[in-house]
């Protein structure tokens, strides 16, 4: 049996009787091709630190994502053109509202995220989600993936949403996350939204870097939770006890009163402020508002008694001292000297042959002595 090479469907040849299968549509391409090669062009094109800066400034989201990037890379040259991005940028910063939320696995704080994030799109406000995610131990890579988990929020023009893998390391991405807030402060995003994993690892950085500590809650989770909440209620500036829909409703309720007659057991804040806790369902986009009206009510609070400029400044400070540590660890670990004896000591240690203490001061004299004097 011949078939004929020039047809489409060999079903179409005329040893098959009584058959014919129609020519079906053309895919189209999935991105659009201009689009496409705008994209390649910038991709293969070096930009210049004040072509970034312009960028930025002008509201260019696909440079500010790829400044972005720029922080987020551990490659020297990658690092020096980013902190030369965030030294410019930085006078046009400060101005937006930085909101940290934190909250139980499956309380719905993206679901929170993204009712109250389209409240304030409505009201003409520009906002930065940026989701410090869980990564995974074998690829580093980000697992939850926040643009899935808030559909309707990362389609709008005046949003944007960068999730960033925590990679492990205690307190995730924390200084990376306060250099991309500047960033997109820059950029003229005047809300940021700071969501944490919610499992105790990254809340006191975050804390460190916003105005604003929201604790998302609850009702009925069970009192295997008690020692996350514990810890973090203190932290709190406000809580709000999601899901108070349906027949949990009730319940919410009754969770409101007993968070607040918690949280009066707690030393007095330095701001003066009285964490308030309110009730809300994201998923119905009820009780949004009261939310935010909280939120205003504080920044109101601490800008009027001097507290709002006295916390960033001590966060300055606070994120001074800890890019100090972090540059110095990383240069510690980088010294050829230390990456050549490390493993060797490692297995002493390892063998019990020689103590850790004394494996680490060796490696610190050797370390010091190769500083310039």
């Amino acid at each position: 049996m011949h078939f004929n090479k020039g047809r489409d469907h060999i079903e179409n040849d005329p040893s098959f009787k009584g058959l014919k299968v129609n020519k079906g549509t053309e895919h189209l391409p999935s991105l659009n091709p201009e689009a496409a090669r705008r994209f390649l062009q910038n991709k293969r094109k070096n930009l210049s630190v004040d072509q970034y800066v312009e960028g930025i400034l002008a509201g260019d989201i696909t440079l500010l994502s790829r400044a972005v990037t720029l922080v987020e890379s551990s490659l020297p040259q990658h690092q020096e053109m980013a902190q030369q991005i965030i030294t410019q940028c930085l006078p046009h910063a400060g101005r937006a509202v930085r909101l940290g939320i934190t909250g139980v696995p499956g309380a719905g704080k993206s679901t929170f995220i993204e009712a109250m994030g389209t409240h304030l799109i409505e009201q003409g406000h520009k906002l930065a989600v940026l989701a410090i995610d869980p990564s995974s131990e074998r690829t580093k890579g980000s697992i939850l993936g926040d643009k899935t988990r808030m559909e309707n929020l990362s389609v709008m023009e005046q949003a944007y949403i960068r999730p960033s893998p925590s990679a492990g390391s205690l307190g995730g991405v924390a200084r990376k996350t306060r250099e991309t807030i500047v960033l997109c402060e820059a950029a003229g995003f005047d809300t940021i939204f700071i969501e944490t994993v919610g499992v105790g690892q990254s809340e006191t950085a975050v804390h460190s870097m916003v105005d604003f500590f929201l604790l998302i809650l609850i009702a009925g989770a069970g009192d295997e939770l008690q020692g996350i909440k514990r810890g973090i209620m203190e932290m709190a500036d406000g809580i709000a006890v999601n899901k108070a829909d349906g027949q949990n409703t009730a319940k919410a309720k009754l969770a409101r009163a007993q968070y607040s007659n918690a949280l009066h057991l707690f030393p007095p804040s330095r701001s003066g402020w009285i964490p308030r806790v309110e009730t809300c369902s994201s998923l119905n986009s009820e009780g949004v508002i009261p939310v935010w009206e909280m939120i205003d009510d504080f920044m109101a609070h601490t800008k009027k008694n001097g507290y709002f400029q006295q916390h960033r400044n001590e966060q300055a400070r606070y994120w001074m001292t800890e890019s100090i540590q972090e540059n110095l660890k990383n240069n510690f670990y980088q010294n050829p000297r230390i990456k050549t004896l490390l493993p060797e000591l490692e297995t002493q240690v390892q063998q019990d042959r020689l103590s850790s203490f004394e494996a680490a001061r060796q490696l610190l004299d050797l370390y010091f002595k190769g500083l310039p004097k």
